[in-house]
């Protein structure tokens, strides 16, 4: 039995998170958002589950030319677009789509020599101040796009809100306020929501909907969102149990000390495996399905644990760091962060698994 932590990926949750987008956001097309390995969760396996969404969406070309070279033929958008003439044309020759931020790519589609034209959208910057030609300049690139040789379709207009998750900030509704002044006459599909957006401003909605974080089971808010279903799970064991005496410190900095004597469990999974550091003592740890508390700092291969209502426990016996029945939401609160940087951050040494 290897004593190495392992990730499980659920197929099932993944497209039942996808019918939550469809139930808030009926009457759209969904583009589901996949960037960074499907937000740490397995490019592949995730899009061959979404295979129901409308589209897919990456953030750079070769993640797309990736995904065309394992056989995914599905509609597939280039969120930051090509920044050179070479990724144009691989992007092109591989169908997929692309993001137009700003003048310099339309000067590349200009100047391309493509076996194929591509399909564009035009990315509007409405107040995140990120990515995206100005609002002003919108109705002029979309004319000059139309009339390029190398564009095969302007696909529609998009914008990313920054302070969706936010239900109680109005800056929501000034940059869906903003973009349909810039956007709203020129006859193309729009589209505006990610996740909080689906969740929690249907004025956003539009015409296509970008969800990424809820596909994974996780909230875009601060709390946990029922309906969701977590699609990762992180799992390790316990490494060795062992008895400290009281007043005795455990861990890195002391920082910890047993009050009595007592049992004490080491599991098999730490920092460099993508668990954080940062978390701090008294954060729950599922051990036999039993929420135990967390002692002392988290080290780069084990962390400890708090026995004393699970004295039986033993060298093998399952632990559950996240997942089903221990909120991802929770393990981020206590570690000052969100779920996005706990899916993103799992180490290249942590096993993979996907169930059903």
């Amino acid at each position: 039995m290897s004593l190495s932590p392992w990730i499980e990926i659920d197929p099932r949750a993944l497209k039942h998170n996808l019918g939550v987008v469809r139930r808030h956001a009926p009457g759209t097309k969904v583009m589901a958002v996949i960037k960074a390995n499907a937000y740490g969760h397995g490019v592949l396996p995730v899009a061959q589950a979404l295979s129901g969404a409308d589209s897919l969406a990456v953030a750079r070309v070769d993640e797309g030319l990736a995904l065309r070279a394992a056989g995914v033929d599905k509609p597939l958008l280039v969120l930051a677009g090509a920044h050179d003439a070479e990724e144009l044309k691989a992007a092109a020759a591989a169908g997929l789509e692309l993001v137009v931020h700003h003048v310099f790519q339309i000067a590349l589609l200009k100047e391309a020599s493509l076996a194929a034209p591509v399909a564009v959208w035009l990315k509007v910057d409405t107040g995140m101040n990120r990515l995206g030609v100005a609002p002003a300049d919108a109705i002029g690139l979309l004319q000059e796009l139309k009339e390029l040789a190398s564009v095969a379709a302007v696909r529609g207009c998009l914008t990313h809100l920054a302070n969706a998750d936010d239900l109680g900030d109005d800056f929501t509704r000034v940059q869906l306020r903003r973009f349909h002044d810039a956007v709203a006459h020129a006859g193309l599909p729009l589209s505006m929501a990610n996740s909080a957006g689906i969740l929690g401003w249907p004025e956003s909605h539009g015409d296509w909907v970008r969800p990424g974080i809820m596909l994974y089971g996780a909230s875009p808010f601060a709390a946990p969102v029922e309906e969701l279903e977590p699609v990762m799970s992180f799992h390790a064991r316990l490494v060795s149990v062992k008895t400290v005496r009281a007043g005795e410190a455990v861990g890195y900095g002391a920082s910890w000390t047993a009050p009595e004597d007592m049992p004490l469990g080491v599991v098999a999974a730490g920092y460099a495996d993508g668990y954080p550091r940062e978390i701090p003592s008294g954060t729950p740890v599922l051990v036999n399905g039993r929420i135990l508390p967390l002692v002392g700092r988290v080290s780069m291969d084990t962390l400890m644990v708090d026995l004393r209502e699970q004295p039986q426990a033993r060298p093998g016996d399952p632990v559950l760091l996240w997942g089903r029945g221990l909120p991802v939401e929770t393990i981020a609160a206590a570690a000052g962060t969100i779920p996005y940087t706990l899916f993103c951050g799992i180490g290249g040494r942590v096993g993979r698994k996907v169930t059903g």
